[in-house]
């Protein structure tokens, strides 16, 4: 498989631009010029960079919004100083989020929605088409639906068409469905050209990496699972919380046999015989484990996928830098934040 060059080991900026305070004197203060030092003394060569609508397009008005925009520029001029490459991710956009489906159930049907999504990759892409050898664009943060295959095959490939016309070198994420899903590459179309890069978000088991999550029913009762996981609590997990029900790995049974030596390796095959076939690299935008679960069970998960992405040759970025309830540089990780680092 194709490897893809300066997007090898990286990390993600969430809580800054996306999911965090819309104030300026928070945007000004939560990442800074020695964050991204300290990106780059992790060994790290990008980082990810999710930007929610909201910081750059105002919904009522029908306008751009400077604020964004100018916090983008400024992590761009950090990163060539560190040189490090960026991935510029809109993570939210008018009418679509991936933790809300309520908000979001018209997206992949309202035309305005969409004509609004494409408008404003016409500006990012005018804007840092100049930046083609140090950054890739990220159309949109994990469609969540198995349900839109092609309604979002139909608009990533409009998007791709907008995005051409001002950077016809930059690369292009293009992520498929079920949250970026492993098992969806499957569904992506054949490359629309050379400068495509087939993209995946892994958190699996999410009865471990998700445990005690606020925003999902239930997982508290997750709480206390191990890494590798304990048989007995995944059948009680199974059971009891409802999103695991509709976990890509199967049934508790299914589950548990997948979940042994070469679990990742194994989970990847799929996906990267996908982009083997269409010569494109395979990249990981998010992966990583909530600050709930047990130091040293967190550590032999990071050993495992990390070992996964370089068997393969992955590309990835780990969720997240700080807070964000996965804060790599955060107290609850201080015990193993040395070893985790070799790993990334």
């Amino acid at each position: 498989m194709i490897k893809l060059e300066g997007y090898q080991k990286g990390i993600n900026l969430g809580g800054w631009l996306s999911q965090g305070s819309l104030e300026r004197s928070h945007i000004e203060n939560f990442i800074t010029e020695d964050d991204i030092k300290r990106i780059k003394e992790i060994g790290c060569d990008h980082l990810r960079l999710p930007v929610d609508f909201e910081n750059i397009y105002d919904e009522k008005a029908q306008k751009p919004v400077e604020i964004g925009y100018e916090f983008i520029d400024k992590c761009i001029e950090m990163c060539k100083k560190c040189e490090l490459n960026v991935v510029l991710d809109l993570h939210k956009a008018p009418g679509y989020t991936f933790d809300d489906q309520e908000y979001s159930a018209n997206f992949f049907k309202d035309t305005k929605l969409q004509n609004v999504f494409l408008d404003i990759w016409d500006n990012l892409s005018k804007r840092y088409a100049k930046y083609s050898d140090m950054m890739m664009f990220e159309m949109l943060n994990e469609v969540t639906s198995f349900d839109v295959i092609d309604e979002w095959n139909d608009l990533a490939l409009r998007c791709i068409k907008v995005i051409r016309k001002n950077a016809p070198k930059v690369k292009i994420l293009y992520g498929g469905v079920g949250y970026s899903s492993v098992t969806a590459v499957k569904y992506i179309p054949a490359p629309y050209d050379e400068n495509i890069v087939f993209n995946v978000h892994c958190y699996e088991p999410m009865v471990f990496s998700h445990q005690g999550a606020y925003w999902m029913e239930k997982m508290d009762l997750c709480l206390g699972m191990p890494y590798p996981v304990d048989e007995k609590k995944y059948h009680y997990a199974y059971e009891n919380v409802p999103s695991i029900k509709y976990s890509l790995l199967g049934d508790a049974d299914n589950a548990l046999k997948l979940l042994k030596k070469d679990f990742f390796i194994n989970l990847f095959k799929e996906a990267v015989e996908c982009a083997e076939k269409y010569n494109v690299p395979l990249y990981c935008g998010e992966y990583g484990v909530i600050d709930q679960a047990d130091p040293a069970s967190t550590l032999n998960w990071i050993k495992d996928i990390n070992n996964a992405f370089r068997h393969y040759g992955i590309g990835r970025a780990l969720w997240s830098y700080k807070k964000m309830d996965f804060g790599l540089i955060d107290e609850h990780y201080k015990p193993i934040y040395s070893e985790m680092i070799k790993y990334l």
